[in-house]
């Protein structure tokens, strides 16, 4: 049987390998973040640049939680929601659960009059993410022919 003899350079690698800094932990993902944090400080932002980038001017976005001013829908209680104006033309995002993984609906109406219609939105997606959240966005309003002339 050896047995092994320790040497000065042998105890300091030892010694090196336990002294290592502990790994830093990743920050949180954004949509991790509270669900008001990430609207207000994520989505709308770059949902406002991503508009911008398709041509529109003066677009303007407010993340309020009130009604959904639908007929029907005047008893459901409050929910988040992303109002869009881009001149003429109005659109809400709405978030029924207060998460970006829970049940959201889409409208929209030009001229400012009342929308008649609530659609789902992204009623296929497990996980939202911010760049998932803002293309499904600018697809429905492409839909309608909002950004760009087919």
């Amino acid at each position: 049987m050896t047995e092994q003899i320790k040497t000065p350079e042998t105890t300091n690698k030892t010694e090196e390998v336990k002294a290592k800094p502990p790994k830093k932990e990743k920050p949180p993902a954004l949509e991790d973040k509270p669900f008001t944090e990430f609207m207000e400080l994520h989505f709308n932002p770059t949902l406002k640049t991503a508009l911008e980038k398709q041509g529109l001017k003066n677009v303007e976005l407010d993340f309020k939680k009130a009604k959904i001013p639908i007929t029907g829908f005047e008893s459901n209680p409050e929910c988040w929601q992303v109002l869009g104006n881009l001149e003429n033309r109005q659109f809400a995002l709405y978030f029924l659960d207060e998460n970006i993984n829970g049940q959201k609906a889409f409208s929209c109406t030009i001229d400012g009059e009342k929308p008649s219609t609530l659609e789902s939105f992204m009623i296929d997606e497990r996980k939202a993410s911010l760049d998932l959240m803002v293309l499904f966005a600018l697809k429905r309003l492409n839909g309608q022919k909002w950004l760009a002339r087919n």
